[in-house]
């Protein structure tokens, strides 16, 4: 027997409405999920326990699929001495207003100041320039998991942070060919992590030269959507050339037996996808989590426990059942009423709830509620082993289809100034328009509409034939829209 009663009514009463109040609302569900705390260091943050959790499933998830591609792991110093970050203009250019310097070591003052890392190709060719000589030591496939420090004028909880966490990968190839292709190999593996734990569709393709990272020949990146109709960056893979290598004379013999400068790409996601997250799946009434990254997949509140000692043993006999299965699952004993349980474990985004009471133990069977859309269903007791399992694979890839419709239905092919406009200034997600390499578009629309170029999308297929701004000719496709 199965229903689909909606909720109608907001439960959580102490957070925001995201449609009315998207900033605060997003605020309310950090904190009041659990997901983090704000630190006594302006711009930094307390990763609590729940948070956490998110940021090691990715973690999981990627560090498998980059040991399958050859890829170790390694860690570097936090700190950077400045001669070392000058020693490649552009990267330092680049990140220069953003980097956090000590000066003073203990009681006295540092000979050389020294740069909390921002990001660590610097050190990474330092390191390489020692270990590469012959080609038969490479390709080099590197990885870090550490923090990194930026200090960003304006912050917000995950999506921009003074520091953040994320996974930085640093890769040496014999030529440009393998090293391109390897970057984009791990592009995939980024776009295949919103598919298959975020229930997140990404935009791939290519960042236009004014928006890819300092020192890279080329930039790709994954664009998500959010709710209010900007892109976030959430993720990108560079592929950097011989410049660094070039810079810190990295060099390597050869099969030719002539000397030649190794091709360099670095890649990288960071706790910014927590954000998305929490953006593109959340509602009124918290947080909405995907089952395959949730910390608790599965939330088990017996009904009257206090005065049914059966129903408190039905409800531990479904817990044993789903732990044998290695489903995360948390079995709620506590004296709080059902209602408080309920909108605590929809406010932290729970993918399943499971109740049972006297009558239902009577009629052997549990309710489930889904926590994406709000959905109840029945399930005989006996089927608990085998069935939940299907559903919450069905609850992954409802979110995933929800999310893919809503980043669908928010791209829209612009062909002049008036449909850009209407597009970027009334919350409709990406402008899809046909370019001409101009860089005057860029400036018009940064002063118009305070947007940017996000992604030159893989599918290149033209839908017009000029520049819908210049009128100029043009054959690339690129997505425009205002960003985090």
């Amino acid at each position: 027997m199965k229903g689909n009663t909606k909720m109608n009514d907001k439960k959580v009463k102490n957070i925001a409405s995201k449609s009315e109040n998207l900033t605060q609302w997003y605020t309310d569900v950090c904190t009041k999920a659990g997901l983090m705390d704000y630190a006594s260091a302006k711009g930094f943050i307390v990763y609590r326990p729940d948070g956490y959790a998110l940021w090691e499933e990715i973690m999981h998830y990627l560090d498998k699929r980059f040991h399958e591609l050859g890829v170790r792991n390694v860690y570097m110093p936090t700190l950077i001495p400045m001669s070392l970050l000058n020693k490649e203009k552009e990267h330092i250019k680049g990140f220069a207003p953003e980097c956090a310097v000590v000066t003073q070591g203990g009681d006295k003052t540092l000979t050389e100041p020294m740069v909390v890392r921002p990001t660590s190709e610097t050190l990474f060719c330092d390191y390489f320039k020692d270990i590469v000589h012959s080609y038969n030591d490479l390709p080099v496939k590197d990885n870090q998991w550490c923090s990194v420090v930026r200090w960003e004028k304006t912050t917000r909880p995950f999506l921009r942070g003074a520091e953040f966490l994320w996974q930085e990968g640093h890769t040496l190839h014999e030529t440009e060919a393998e090293a391109r292709e390897f970057a984009l190999s791990i592009l995939r593996v980024y776009n295949d992590l919103g598919r298959d734990m975020l229930a997140i569709p990404f935009v791939m393709g290519k960042k236009p030269d004014s928006e890819k990272f300092a020192g890279a020949v080329d930039t790709y990146t994954i664009e998500g959507l959010m709710p209010d109709g900007q892109a976030l960056q959430c993720g990108t893979t560079h592929y950097l050339g011989t410049g660094f290598p070039e810079h810190f004379g990295i060099k390597f013999l050869g099969k030719d037996n002539k000397i030649a400068y190794p091709h360099y790409t670095s890649w990288g996601v960071s706790t910014r996808l927590l954000g998305a997250i929490i953006m593109i799946h959340g509602d009124d009434n918290g947080l909405v989590l995907p089952p395959k990254i949730a910390p608790t997949q599965v939330v088990i509140v017996p009904i009257r426990a206090d005065s049914d000692p059966a129903v408190v043993e039905a409800a531990k006999k479904i817990e044993d059942s789903l732990k044998k299965l290695n489903i995360r699952v948390t079995l709620d004993l506590s004296n709080k009423t059902p209602g408080w349980k309920f909108a605590q474990y929809e406010m932290k985004g729970v993918p399943l709830r499971i109740e049972i009471g006297p009558k239902d133990l009577a009629q052997n069977q549990c309710v489930l509620t889904r926590r994406f859309d709000s959905s109840k269903s029945f399930m005989s007791l006996d089927k608990i082993a085998s069935d939940i399992p299907t559903e919450l694979d069905n609850i992954q890839e409802g979110m995933y289809q929800k999310a893919l419709k809503y980043l669908n239905s928010h791209i829209t092919e612009v062909h002049n100034y008036d449909e850009l406009k209407d597009v970027l200034t009334t919350n409709k997600g990406f402008a899809k328009m046909m370019w001409s390499g101009d860089s005057e578009d860029e400036v018009t629309i940064k002063k118009d509409f305070n947007a940017t170029p996000r992604v030159m999308p893989f599918d290149q297929i033209a839908f017009d034939y000029k520049d819908c701004l210049t009128g100029k000719k043009a054959d690339k496709v690129i997505y425009y829209a205002r960003a985090y």
